[in-house]
């Protein structure tokens, strides 16, 4: 009896470090994917490739910043369409590629969603990022312009 006690905790032991080897390596592929699809998103901008840029973003995106407007605030909002035209558009390939800052730094992941701050040169973006169809995409974006120097 205590052979087969013994044989059940090895296969449950193989079984729980296989899928935790497993978990890890998911988790990893996810990481380099949603960091990719934040790089994707401005290295579309600054390379004016429209292409990039569609394939970071989900359909229904929203890029909202709040600005003044005689002291009130307002909110200022851009769709998938609008962000995929201004990369199209290459008013990113002005910026040199010296001062092409695209820091991404992943703040948070949980099951499908995830938390992605992105420093570039001008602005600071947040993004929320989501597993959609099998496909890490960008699906809010919270910015703020840097105050000119």
């Amino acid at each position: 009896m205590e052979r087969k006690n013994l044989l059940a905790l090895v296969f449950l032991a193989l079984t729980f470090t296989c899928g935790a080897a497993e978990a890890r390596a998911q988790a990893e592929e996810d990481l380099a994917a949603i960091q990719r699809t934040a790089l994707d998103y401005i290295e579309g901008w600054y390379e004016g490739d429209a292409e990039k840029m569609a394939r970071a973003l989900h359909p229904d995106l929203a890029k909202r910043m709040v600005s003044l407007k005689d002291g009130q605030s307002q909110l200022n909002v851009l769709a998938k369409e609008n962000l995929v035209e201004a990369a199209r558009s290459g008013r990113g390939k002005s910026t040199p590629a010296a001062e092409q800052r695209k820091d991404v730094k992943i703040l948070d992941v949980f099951g499908k969603t995830a938390t992605v701050k992105l420093d570039a040169r001008d602005w600071v973006d947040y993004l929320h990022i989501v597993k959609w169809n099998d496909r890490w995409v960008i699906i809010n974006v919270l910015w703020e312009l840097r105050p000119e120097e």
